[in-house]
């Protein structure tokens, strides 16, 4: 790693990154309706709790039968998606094992552990258990799954911000700081991502609960669930959709603090300054990246007046950087309140970095089993000195070319947009949803198209919540951890073609898998719940 002329096989970097986005992909289709549904059945037991009837009882078993299908393909993709740290990226594993796997050891141990304990209370222990103890356990299940998902985003919101570490020379790693778990765990990052996630699954479980209720609806069957489930769906659904515009806003402004480039990108913010507005449709050409060092901004481009700068740094008239303002440096930090390098001057620190640590380690070598002689020893402390102060710098050392920091614009510009829109839409959505429940008859016939609204935002509810996900991962490229790491060092010595074929294994594997769950679904759907069970 201290070698700058390392020899890197792009093969391998390509195609390890491409089975890690797949993987990931397909885990996050099966992860937000397992959190979703936990709410949705959680909600219909404590009303079957509190009424005693058994219509409620016959809900909540059909939501937790559909909910239990999902939720054991989502295990099977994500104990996978975790071995790949290991295999694909073991460079990374080993510069901040030590820090990153101590969240996801506690994701294992506890909260792993805590749902599949009170998975199997919920589906075998309907007439073993008492009834407060059962609906405990359906609650647990989900606060399971909720818990484990809080540790995964720890472990990546520190990918993106890390905090409370320090790096070690003689060991080559970065060790987590004495008493400061607490810190990285109740990262402000981590907190928002978190809340921002969560909020976004469970409006993938209202979805899911709305496009089933409009099927039975449209096929005139099953009403009385049909309308409570509608009724409890378009309840969660609106909640969360709050919930998600407000952890979104603070999400966006932390990006802004911490990873400006991303935000750049996400905007096609080429040219910063005070009082930028928001960009709300303009055209990019989806297969190439522009020429941000010579265009103004992109072609076509309305934005909302001020409301960038808002976002970015709760001031309508704040600073907010563009791509090439973050090349040239010169602004003050809003974190540190320095000001801010330009790109050359943090890849010679990161240069004198690297430098330092490899000299380090050769002084370390030649004084092994021995006292080093004064000179040496000063040597070494002054070698320690300049690698605390430029070791922030680190991963710029490994940057041939400025491009490389600037990750691909188009995707991150129009997955942001898709994000945000549908979200949008589906909040309007669910205001209708409530407002038909109330004031309307929907299960007339003159509500069809509510039904099959309803069916068909479905598919685009994934549409969103993998958009977040895109822009998150693919906007902060190059980085596996922010200005430490780039991806091309962080991945394993491993051959591409290994990957490659394990890339199209794990591609026909999860495909068989979804469409093993979509069908099965379909089925459970299509047959219906079981009454008076």
């Amino acid at each position: 790693m201290t070698n700058l002329l390392l020899s890197i096989d792009a093969g391998t970097v390509d195609w390890s990154r491409a089975q890690f986005a797949l993987t990931a992909i397909y885990h996050w289709l099966f992860v937000p309706l397992t959190l979703g549904l936990a709410v949705i059945m959680g909600i219909m037991e404590t009303c079957y709790y509190r009424t005693k009837r058994q219509f409620w009882k016959d809900a909540a078993k059909f939501w937790q039968k559909l909910f239990g299908i999902n939720f054991a393909m989502g295990v099977a993709t994500g104990i996978i998606l975790e071995f790949e740290f290991g295999t694909n990226w073991s460079n990374y594993s080993w510069f901040v094992g030590d820090i990153f796997g101590a969240p996801l050891a506690i994701e294992g141990i506890v909260a792993f552990f805590m749902e599949s304990t009170f998975v199997a209370v919920m589906f075998f222990g309907w007439k073993k258990v008492s009834a407060g103890f059962h609906l405990a356990a359906t609650w647990l299940t989900g606060l399971g799954a909720t818990v484990s998902a809080w540790w995964i985003l720890v472990a990546n919101a520190w990918m993106q911000y890390p905090v409370a570490f320090h790096f070690n020379p003689d060991t080559m790693r970065n060790e987590m700081n004495l008493d400061s778990f607490a810190e990285i765990a109740l990262s402000p990052f981590a907190v928002t991502k978190f809340c921002h996630t969560v909020s976004s699954a469970w409006i993938i479980g209202a979805l899911f609960a709305v496009a089933v209720s409009c099927y039975y609806l449209l096929k005139k069957r099953e009403t009385e669930l049909a309308l409570q489930s509608l009724k409890i769906g378009s309840i969660v659904g609106l909640a969360a959709s709050v919930i998600t515009l407000q952890t979104g806003d603070q999400s966006a402004y932390e990006v802004a603090q911490v990873q400006p480039m991303k935000l750049a990108a996400m905007e096609a913010l080429y040219n910063g300054g005070t009082d930028q507005g928001l960009t709300v449709v303009a055209w990019l050409n989806p297969f190439k990246q522009p020429d941000y060092e010579n265009e103004q901004e992109p072609a076509l481009r309305i934005a909302v007046p001020y409301a960038l700068s808002l976002l970015s740094t709760r001031d309508i008239h704040g600073y907010v950087p563009g791509i090439n303002d973050i090349f040239n440096g010169g602004y003050v930090n809003p974190v540190s309140k320095q000001t801010e390098l330009s790109i050359e001057e943090k890849k010679e620190r990161g240069k004198a970095a690297i430098l330092a640590l490899k000299e380090y380690r050769q002084l370390k070598a030649e004084t092994r089993g021995r006292q080093p002689a004064p000179a040496q020893e000063l040597r070494l402390g002054e070698l320690s000195k300049r690698l605390d102060a430029d070791m922030k710098y680190f991963g710029y050392g490994y940057i041939k070319d400025r491009a490389d920091l600037v990750p691909y614009i188009p995707l991150c510009f129009y997955a942001f947009r898709a994000m945000v829109g549908l979200g949008t839409l589906f909040t309007v959505f669910f205001l209708l949803a409530l407002f038909l429940i109330y004031k309307k008859d929907v299960t007339a016939a003159k509500f069809r198209w509510f039904h099959i609204a309803g069916i068909a935002l479905l598919p685009l509810g994934y549409i969103a919540s993998e958009s977040g996900w895109l822009v998150a991962e693919f906007g902060r490229q190059p980085w596996a951890i922010q200005d430490m790491m780039p991806t091309w060092i962080a991945v394993s010595n491993i051959n591409s073609g290994s990957v490659m074929f394990t890339f199209f294994l794990f591609l026909a594997l999860f495909t068989t898998l979804l469409a093993v769950e979509i069908s099965i679904l379909l089925k459970q759907i299509k047959k219906g719940p079981e009454y008076n069970s």
